[in-house]
């Protein structure tokens, strides 16, 4: 019971930050992003050096918000991850998911 009260929880403070994630700073977040992210998920977020990484450039900011708060916790378990995404402030993190969101990617469909 308690763990998934904890669950519930995560996730809404993941939904509640990615409501505020347009006042994000994308530059900020691209900085961080070419700092610790671009060596595995690519310079341009769309190109990563392994097949097993998600494409990033074009997701929404929300879903990336909510998973790397999910690796903070421990929640979603993946080593690497959970390593860079433990030092991130919840400002870091909005700021990198309105960056990658800004991107045009694969899945991206603007007018």
């Amino acid at each position: 019971m308690l763990k998934l009260l904890v669950k519930f929880l995560v996730t809404a403070l993941g939904l509640v930050l990615a409501a505020t994630v347009h006042a994000a700073d994308r530059d900020a977040g691209g900085k961080i992003y070419a700092a610790q992210c671009a060596a595995c998920h690519g310079s341009d977020a769309k190109s990563p050096t392994d097949p097993s990484y998600p494409i990033l450039a074009g997701q929404y900011a929300d879903y990336l918000t909510v998973a790397l708060i999910k690796y903070q916790t421990g929640e979603r378990k993946n080593a690497i991850m959970a390593g860079l995404a433990k030092p991130l402030s919840r400002r870091d993190i909005q700021n990198v998911a309105a960056y990658l969101e800004s991107l045009n990617g694969p899945l991206t469909h603007r007018r």
